[in-house]
């Protein structure tokens, strides 16, 4: 036995994989999609994966049937907690259904492809350069695309700000409508409790080329997370003012902070 059959048969339930192979995804002949993703990282990663989410943060995810089997479909989220910790959940929840399991895209940052490493690894599970360009190839490859329009605003925001959503972009809404990908709007709750930020030195995050630097406890704190998925989204790709484009933005906000109103009803305790 190779070396690396002795860890994957150690740190890959075989359950797990056989799990993974059965979800469809285009891939090369050497296991690599066009933009990097490879199908056994992803067999480590969810298996890594599993034991945060089930065991550290104790997910309880509700609706994350709502997403389409198949098809392009945008999934879109409120951001928060300094690290990527909501992305990381939204997706597992969505990777492990029971039924018509799908690995979603994760559009990130573009602070993290330049850290050496992260970058490809983060590629390899599945997360793409968050940029309209790659979303919209996501999108026309029937690919779903997890999306948090607030971006940095909203990741990191500071603890007294928490579960106040920040300005949206148009950007994901101007896709949903070229792609006539519906919008599964998600509201997260818990991930703000994970690394409470008092502070955001932001002097030192411009020396040092990060989108922010904030004050806190250098260690993630076990928060319950709840995720709540709501109903598909519609909207029809005719042309219309952007203001109009913003209004229906403002729908889809409007949907994730109801959401958000309804993990943070259901939440019994922080921890």
């Amino acid at each position: 036995m190779s070396l690396a059959s002795f860890l994957k048969t150690r740190l890959v339930p075989a359950e797990l994989d056989e799990h993974i192979n059965r979800i469809r995804k285009p891939i090369g002949s050497l296991g690599y999609d066009p933009w990097g993703y490879n199908n056994e990282a992803i067999k480590y990663g969810l298996s890594i994966t599993k034991q945060i989410y089930e065991k550290y943060f104790r997910v309880q995810a509700h609706g994350v049937e709502n997403i389409p089997a198949e098809g392009p479909v945008l999934i879109i989220a409120n951001h928060s907690g300094q690290l990527p910790i909501d992305g990381l959940l939204i997706g597992y929840a969505l990777a492990s259904r029971e039924k018509d399991a799908r690995i979603p895209r994760a559009m990130i940052e573009r602070f993290f492809p330049t850290v050496p490493w992260l970058g490809n690894l983060l590629n390899e599970v599945g997360a793409v350069l968050g940029d309209p360009v790659n979303c919209a190839k996501m999108l026309a490859n029937d690919e779903a695309v997890i999306v948090f329009p607030e971006g940095v605003r909203g990741s990191g925001k500071l603890y007294q700000d928490r579960y106040q959503l920040k300005r949206f972009g148009n950007g994901f809404m101007h896709l949903a409508m070229k792609y006539k990908a519906p919008i599964v709007p998600v509201g997260v709750v818990g991930c703000e409790e994970t690394i409470p930020a008092i502070a955001n030195i932001k002097p030192l995050a411009k020396a040092l080329g990060i989108p922010y630097a904030p004050v806190a406890m250098p260690v993630v704190l076990p928060a319950k997370v709840h995720l709540n998925f709501g109903a598909p989204m519609y909207f029809d790709d005719l042309e219309i003012p952007e203001e109009q484009v913003t209004e229906r933005v403002e729908k889809v906000k409007s949907e994730i902070s109801r959401l958000i109103d309804k993990g943070l009803s259901e939440r019994k305790r922080l921890f």
